[in-house]
């Protein structure tokens, strides 16, 4: 079945964006950022190294986390329980979900990190990078990180990140 051409609404035309121009802070390479596409979605590339915590217990109040690994195996902690997800699993964490990840294994994880909606964490990212060049302080990180949509809740209960 085809349909008239004439009836196409009008639309703003697509956007491209190539890895090797997107910019990065950290591990995390801002593949499609909210302000690129709309506000819809935000994703994300980024890369954790087994043996160091990816990210601490948080959770965000406008929007949710999704990830999605590409190669490697990622941790994520959901509530209080741990799975572990190798290449091509995925795992959706709710507003307010109380959630944190870590590369296991021997290699480093890579993954894919979605927001819905696309929240400008471009601002976090890029501070987190500037507060760890520094040594700053858990206190500092903690602060900075409320200020963009993130509650660090650094003494959560959990059971233990697998070993992989």
């Amino acid at each position: 079945m085809s349909f008239p051409t004439e009836d196409v609404p009008d639309s703003e035309p697509g956007r491209y964006r190539f890895r090797d121009r997107a910019e990065q802070a950290g591990p995390a390479i801002f593949t499609a950022p909210g302000d690129v596409v709309g506000g819809g979605f935000g994703l994300f590339e980024s890369a954790a190294t087994p043996g160091r915590i990816g990210a601490v217990p948080h959770y965000h109040q406008g929007f949710s986390e999704s990830f999605w690994v590409i190669s490697g195996r990622l941790a994520v902690m959901s509530g209080t329980d741990w799975e572990v997800l190798g290449s091509g699993d995925f795992a959706h964490v709710p507003v307010d979900g109380v959630h944190a990840f870590a590369a296991v294994g021997d290699e480093v994880a890579r993954f894919l990190i979605l927001f819905v909606p696309g929240a400008p964490r471009e601002e976090y990212f890029r501070r987190l990078a500037e507060l760890l060049g520094r040594g700053a302080s858990a206190a500092e990180i903690d602060a900075m990180a409320l200020e963009c949509d993130q509650v660090n809740l650094r003494d959560w209960r959990s059971d233990p990140v697998p070993a992989g």
